[in-house]
């Protein structure tokens, strides 16, 4: 299959190193999709809940493709989000084609995109960061729980369901989180003119025109690849929402040997020569 040219990506919370994570999925995507641009939009790798006995192939295999992006020549940006804030301390180092920032403005076709995680948004994560970092261990082990009712559901011959995004509708507090996560960035965003203003954190996929008595622009949000599987695509001046779940039967790419794995291993340990940390572990079997 031939490789859908875009002219920019945009992935968000991908959380590899946890069991949530659907690789193998975004491996597949990542394979089917050529970008002059791809922007990394935070919480890529999960450093609050790594662990040394958990970084499987598939994990590895989503820095490969990464890799091979800017291989070709084509351009990365990894924005920090807060389960990779780790990385913060290195901000604006630039390697080639790849660069790490904090957040990203970009002209497209005439028009200001600002990109950043949205984590400055999170008053639980400013104020009380054990307490976040407790969330997400939870939110890990209900994903874990969700996929065995799934198993269960599967072998009935039922749809599958999402506990988490059952929880998040039911509980007002969480509703409202993400409404007012919503507006403070749009209001941002029209406050500094800007016409777009893209986000991930929430798991919320989304693209909405905004418009307040100081003026408008586009909200967007990539979601994740734990629950959604979804990120944004900009091409011939147009956005849209890319669902795997809902395209998966057309990404039919070839599947390639692991012993390009040795490149990423070379990039592992790169990264964790400049961190100080083991924050990629060696190639473990699946």
């Amino acid at each position: 299959m031939e490789k859908r040219k875009l002219d920019l990506v945009v992935v968000s919370d991908v959380h590899l190193g946890t069991y949530g994570c659907h690789a193998k999925e975004l491996v597949r995507y990542l394979k089917s999709i050529d970008p002059k641009v791809l922007i990394l939009n935070g919480d890529i790798i999960d450093i609050w809940q790594f662990r040394k006995r958990y970084f499987p192939k598939s994990h590895l295999k989503v820095l490969k493709e990464i890799l091979k992006i800017t291989t070709k020549g084509n351009k990365v940006y990894y924005l920090t989000g807060n389960h990779d804030e780790f990385l913060r301390k290195f901000s604006d180092l630039e390697l080639d084609n790849f660069s790490l920032l904090d957040k990203l403005v970009l002209n497209l076709d005439g028009k200001k995109a600002w990109f950043f995680h949205g984590d400055i948004f999170d008053a639980s994560i400013q104020n009380a960061k054990w307490l976040a970092k407790l969330g997400g261990w939870g939110y890990d082990l209900l994903i874990l729980i969700n996929r065995l009712i799934n198993w269960f559901l599967h072998k009935m011959g039922r749809e599958k369901y999402s506990l988490s995004k059952k929880i998040k509708n039911s509980v007002k507090k969480a509703v409202s989180f993400i409404s007012d996560f919503e507006e403070t960035a749009i209001e941002l965003a029209i406050n500094n003119q800007y016409d777009y203003v893209l986000c991930g954190h929430i798991h919320q996929p989304q693209i909405r025109e905004a418009i307040n008595s100081n003026g408008k622009c586009v909200y967007l949000n990539s979601g994740d690849w734990i629950e959604n599987l979804t990120s944004l695509e900009w091409n011939k001046g147009e956005w849209k929402l890319f669902h795997y779940l809902e395209n998966k039967k057309e990404l039919e790419v070839e599947e390639e040997e692991d012993d390009s794995l040795a490149e990423v291993e070379k990039m592992a340990s790169f990264v964790n020569s400049f961190s100080g940390a083991e924050i990629i572990p060696k190639v473990e079997s699946t």
